[in-house]
């Protein structure tokens, strides 16, 4: 590490500046007359620092392109393995250990094992995403600093060694028209009249005396790290997805007549009705109508979203709903509600039983007192039929007995509901008395629902007239529910990135510093690219004001007269 101490011309520079931020005089006798280092103006950087501590070594660590490099390759990496076998959130209902072995073998089950089955989810490629994102920044601050205290400071009257010492030099004698002498062109006005030709070539001229700096395209330079900010944007969007609410891509199934909570969300979502329409034999083509397959025409879901208003995570209290939205979902038709997305994207027959509407009669009269709708999801407390009152002691949706006899429930789906009522009434205890009602016949015969309700089964009957008093529920809908709150943070990211890589691919800084002492001319250009153009415009200024020179001997050369 270069120790500098005071430059000739009065600066003090940062411990680490290979020339002098002020006049650019090189700091050191390294390179002999080679070409300067111009990256920074040669201004210290941070990870340059002398006797760096913790939090140096660590600033170091992040501020290493080669780190960077590693890094995105090692992302890069675990991205390509994550796309070997499909991903885990793009199937459904399907425990992954299995589906993993028995369709790839144990290649798909090792996979699975080694969590790549879940990439873009997993801490280690998250953590990966975040230090992209730290040396993104630490880069930028390690760079952006000296490279704005460079360019916002500099002098007009450069050393002459920094200035022949330009990829593109020229040293040699002013025309012998400007000698400074009675009747002939002045210095000065020599060099007022090279920056007229540089103003008509559009850069920004500052003359001081003899000594000119001319610059364009300067915002150029800002363009990587403009670029860096929208990386870093668009990472810290990638990285809030993992905020609950922020991000989800379930799959989820819907039964017709069911309300349906979203996870992790306050919307709750209603299938009223599934539609299915297949083709006509007719409108197949000979492939189809060979093989004797029906196909989907059309799949349609009449949903209704609702938005819980109050008690939405209390167990004990039913939610307070509203109806915020209502749509039918068909294939590439979602439902869209303030960033709230369900694709329609698969469905499955099966018959599910939603509500009945049994009738309470007397089996020795035959009259009935009434009859009321009772639904398999959430039942309510009671129901009159009549005189008689019926209050629900107990709800089964798929009865069974455990090993002692006791009833129990299998799930919570009703694929064999049994509820047991406290019946009260005229001829009846008032306190009630008990009655279990299955409401699908096949139950009624198999657990004997007459002789368990004994004599109160024999007087009163609880019973479905017809079809039309039963509610079933032909199809399950499989919706793709989507929530992405980042994305417009990702699409600013990808903008702002794309604004500073389209100024630093079409834009080149170039600069140009000349002094002139003692009728010598001293001329030097730096440009960050295009080399051959900057050489060019050189050529055409000393060609205008009275130096003829071919463009080719200005690079790498200290020329003559």
């Amino acid at each position: 590490m270069i120790q500098n101490t005071k430059c000739e011309c009065g600066h003090q520079n940062h411990v680490g500046s290979i020339l002098c931020e002020s006049c650019g005089k090189p700091l050191s006798d390294e390179g002999g007359n080679a070409p300067l280092e111009m990256r920074y103006d040669g201004v210290a950087r941070r990870s340059q620092r002398a006797n760096p501590g913790v939090l140096d070594r660590v600033w170091n660590f992040f501020s290493s392109v080669k780190i960077a490099v590693y890094l995105i390759a090692i992302t890069l990496l675990g991205s390509i393995l994550g796309t070997v076998y499909p991903q885990e959130n793009t199937f459904l209902n399907i425990d992954p250990a299995v589906y993993y072995k028995e369709t790839y073998g144990t290649i798909g089950y090792i996979y699975y094992l080694l969590g790549l089955s879940h990439t873009f989810e997993s801490w280690w490629f998250i953590t990966l995403l975040f230090m992209i994102g730290t040396s993104l920044v630490v880069c930028s601050l390690d760079r952006v600093l000296p490279l704005y205290r460079a360019l916002s400071k500099q002098q007009i009257r450069k050393h002459l060694s920094f200035i022949t010492r330009q990829k593109v030099a020229f040293t040699g004698p002013l025309p012998s028209a400007v000698q400074g002498e009675a009747g002939k062109q002045t210095p000065e006005a020599w060099t007022e009249q090279a920056a007229e030709v540089l103003r008509k070539q559009r850069y920004r001229v500052h003359t001081d005396g003899t000594a000119l700096l001319a610059e364009k395209n300067r915002f150029s330079r800002w363009g990587p790290y403009i670029n860096h900010i929208g990386l870093i944007i668009f990472l810290a969007a990638v990285l809030m997805r993992s905020i609950p609410g922020w991000h989800m891509d379930q799959h989820i199934a819907f039964p017709e007549g069911k309300l349906v909570k979203i996870p992790e969300t306050p919307y709750y979502l209603k299938n009223e009705k599934f539609t299915l329409e297949f083709y006509k034999q007719e409108e197949m083509s000979e492939g189809f109508r060979s093989k004797g397959q029906d196909v989907p025409k059309v799949f349609e879901t009449k949903a209704v979203l609702y938005k819980c208003k109050a008690d939405c995570d209390d167990p004990a209290k039913e939610p307070v709903l509203e109806e915020v939205h209502r749509q039918d979902i068909v294939v590439n038709k979602p439902l869209d509600y303030k960033g709230f997305l369900a694709y329609q994207f698969d469905f499955k027959p099966s018959p599910t039983l939603i509500s009945v509407k049994p009738t309470l009669k007397n089996k020795q009269t035959g009259e009935t007192y009434g009859s009321f709708e009772l639904p398999m999801n959430k039942p309510a407390e009671s129901y009159t039929a009549g005189p008689y009152q019926l209050k629900l002691k107990a709800y089964f949706p798929e009865f069974a007995l455990d090993a002692k006899g006791v009833p129990m429930t299998k799930s919570n789906e009703p694929k064999a509901p049994a509820f047991v009522f406290a019946i009260s009434g005229p001829g009846l205890k008032p306190e009630g008395e008990p009655y279990m009602y299955f409401p699908r016949q096949v139950d009624k015969v198999n657990f004997r629902q007459d002789e368990i309700n004994g004599a109160l089964g024999a007087k009163l009957e609880l019973s479905v007239g017809s079809m039309a008093d039963v509610a079933i529920s032909e199809y399950v809908s499989y919706l793709n529910i989507r929530v992405d709150r980042a994305m417009p943070y990702i699409w600013v990211g990808a903008a702002i990135s794309m604004i500073g890589l389209i100024m630093g691919f079409y834009w080149h800084h170039r600069r140009i510093w000349l002094r002139i002492d003692d009728g010598q001319l001293a001329l030097g250009a730096h440009t960050n690219k295009n080399w051959y153009g900057i050489r060019k415009e050189v050529a055409q200024l000393l060609t205008k004001t009275g130096i003829d020179i071919d463009p080719k001997t200005l690079e790498r050369k200290v020329n003559g007269t």
